[in-house]
């Protein structure tokens, strides 16, 4: 039986206001143990509206190289993304060994992103891509005429051990939208891999980062379910954090999470202010506002039974088998504690 399409309340009106997550991350890490339930971050995924124009976007200005594109639909995908009836495009582009997939619905035509977001709001996300000169790279974006979240980049103080000799432009926003973000690491801090010499400018993507609205609950969905494990913490505020956040008062309690390697994932709590508001219930990944983080997974069924004894909302209606087209033979969504959209595909 087909899912059926459900009656959806319009959103509230946003604008993405895009937020720094400082990463304070350290290498890469070793398999939980016990094994886990999911592996590498494969891809960080985003609704487009128009694909050719955020190709572009991607690739003339981040510097990403396109490297697959498929067309895909019919009752698998219905029942993999929970929407009848869609049809979608999606292209995977990469920057250094990280990607991003861009998916757009030619049906069912998803609303766009509202225009009050704030960067304490649950359904933000973002991903941190990283540079080797920030200033550079920042009026590179300003020469493209790339939309300000925040007022510019800032160095993160001394005083916040962890965090100290950051240096981000958090954010700025894609042509839907999307927040992104601008990050260079001082030579203490980050994965070697972005202190050695290239000669590029933008070169690949550390970490996304979400909106959660209690870490330790989320840490049981990331770490304790699916197998992450810390590799840095920080609680940032100060006037440069309010600033990258465009968030008055903003104090940050920070998680980075790692599987295998990079992308990690970070979790953003925020202690003050606490006005947040909630994913709505009846989102969907033909919105334009939705992310959804792909994961790997050995045994697609077996991580299903897993996620349904722990209560895990599902997306999908159980794990289901697909054509490969999107580079892997089946897998399902869920959503973590806060909405947020987890795929976990076995290749």
């Amino acid at each position: 039986m087909k899912p059926q399409p459900r009656a959806r309340r319009p959103l509230p009106r946003r604008s993405l206001l895009l937020l720094i997550v400082l990463s304070v991350t350290a290498g890469t890490v070793q398999a939980a143990e016990g094994g886990r339930l999911a592996g590498e971050v494969a891809a960080i995924g985003v609704t487009a509206s128009d694909m050719d124009r955020a190709v572009d976007f991607y690739s003339r200005v981040l510097c990403f190289d396109k490297v697959s594109e498929a067309e895909v639909w019919g009752d698998d995908y219905e029942h993999l993304e929970g929407i009848f009836g869609l049809r979608m495009r999606v292209v995977r582009m990469r920057l250094g060994d990280e990607s991003i997939d861009l998916t757009e619905y030619s049906t069912p035509k998803g609303r766009p992103i509202p225009v009050d977001s704030r960067s304490n709001d649950r359904w933000f996300q973002h991903v941190a891509i990283i540079v080797s000169d920030i200033e550079r790279a920042y009026q590179l974006l300003r020469q493209n005429h790339v939309q300000h979240a925040s007022t510019g980049p800032q160095r993160l103080p001394d005083w916040n051990k962890n965090a100290a000799g950051i240096s981000a432009f958090y954010y700025f926003k894609d042509p839907d939208g999307h927040t992104l973000e601008i990050l260079q690491f001082p030579p203490d801090k980050g994965d070697p891999k972005w202190h050695v010499r290239t000669g590029k400018l933008f070169l690949g993507i550390d970490h996304t980062a979400i909106v959660v609205g209690d870490t330790e609950t989320s840490l049981k969905f990331y770490r304790d379910l699916l197998g992450m494990r810390i590799i840095g913490t920080s609680e940032n505020y100060g006037t440069e954090q309010e600033h990258l956040n465009n968030v008055f008062g903003a104090r940050l309690r920070i998680t980075s999470l790692r599987a295998t390697k990079a992308p990690g994932i970070e979790l953003l709590e925020y202690l003050t202010p606490r006005d947040g508001r909630p994913i709505p219930g009846d989102e969907r990944a033909d919105d334009i506002v939705h992310w959804q983080t792909e994961m790997v997974t050995d045994n697609a069924s077996a991580a299903e039974q897993q996620l349904r004894r722990a209560n895990v909302p599902f997306v999908s209606s159980g794990t289901i088998a697909v054509d490969r087209k999107l580079g892997f033979r089946g897998g399902l969504l869920v959503r973590d504690p806060d909405g947020h959209v987890v795929e976990l595909a076995e290749r």
